[in-house]
């Protein structure tokens, strides 16, 4: 598999965040495929009821 680099702006408070967002989507984008990733994108953009379930059982 070849690694792609990618320029992003990422908002937020801190730049301590922003780089704790960046980690975080790149441990998805490495543990999710592309097919799980869109799907995942879709419903946080379009479905409040499972992001608020799921940030429930997060515990955020």
């Amino acid at each position: 598999m070849k690694d792609y680099n990618y320029n992003i702006r990422i908002s937020a408070l801190l730049e301590k965040d922003a780089t704790e967002k960046v980690a975080a989507l790149a441990i998805l984008a490495q543990h999710l495929n592309v097919k799980e990733l869109t799907k995942l994108a879709y419903v946080v953009k379009s479905d409040p009821l499972k992001l608020a379930l799921a940030k429930k059982y997060l515990g955020v």
